[in-house]
């Protein structure tokens, strides 16, 4: 599935000048976005994203909410399902929340759903949208998939659906959150003190961002290191991810 976006002119031309002497941010050409569908099923090569549902209930409760998984969970603002019956709660008002699309996370070589992450803060006007609520449970932690389920959805908002902007927000103590976006491409934008609280205590956010100017370059070291040269027979990587940019001096 793809889309015609607003064709944005040259990033060279950086800023202009009002007729006070006042700068002006690049000019745009700029055509809204489409929101993401909540019945769309993204295919990949190991993993596919499946609109969340009741089908996926006992995958996703073996899966994440063992006794061992509370760590999964510390910094969603969910606590952990007890039992089937909370799990299932916890995907109906996922499916009911009309401000987020979530998917079950289902590699292919499993087929049963191993984690879940949701599309959120959707505001197609400005082209904005956010990457979050996002569960792993242990077959996706450090995997191939889980990039790839993170390079799925990218390719998701920005080519199909337009999007000039993909966030990223995390609680600023959470520091595998941290540098996972940091890995997958995301700028790091900075921390707004005393955001929220959540479980009873605050969080300060962090902020990253990928632009649609910046995913060009973020789309191609991901393409390199989901390409199946860069893993061995034992599907270890042979090269790092290296999304973001090079260290300025």
């Amino acid at each position: 599935m793809s889309r015609p976006v607003g064709v944005q002119l040259s990033a060279t031309r950086t800023r202009s000048t009002n007729d006070h002497g006042q700068p002006l941010g690049r000019p745009v050409d700029w055509t809204p976005a489409t929101a993401p569908a909540r019945d769309v099923v993204i295919a990949g090569a190991g993993v596919r994203l499946e609109p969340i549902g009741p089908q996926h209930v006992d995958d996703l409760y073996s899966a994440v909410c063992r006794t061992d998984d509370d760590p999964i969970w510390t910094y969603l603002f969910w606590e952990r399902p007890r039992d089937r019956e909370a799990m299932a709660q916890h995907v109906a008002d996922r499916m009911a929340d009309p401000t987020q699309v979530t998917f079950a996370i289902v590699p292919v070589e499993t087929g049963r759903a191993a984690g879940f992450c949701s599309l959120m803060r959707i505001d197609p006007t400005m082209g904005s949208i956010e990457v979050g609520g996002i569960a792993f449970g242990r077959q996706l932690q450090r995997s191939r998939a889980a990039t790839e389920t993170m390079a799925l959805l990218m390719r998701h908002a920005f080519d199909d659906l337009g999007y000039r902007r993909y966030e990223w927000k995390c609680d600023s103590l959470n520091a595998p959150s941290r540098r996972a976006a940091l890995r997958l491409g995301f700028i790091w934008e900075g921390r707004f003190r005393n955001a929220l609280v959540y479980k009873g205590r605050n969080r300060d956010t962090d902020w990253f961002s990928i632009t649609d100017l910046e995913w060009p370059r973020v789309r191609a070291a991901l393409d390199a290191w989901l390409d199946d040269d860069n893993f061995d027979d034992m599907g270890r990587q042979r090269v790092r991810l290296a999304a973001r940019p090079p260290e300025k001096d």
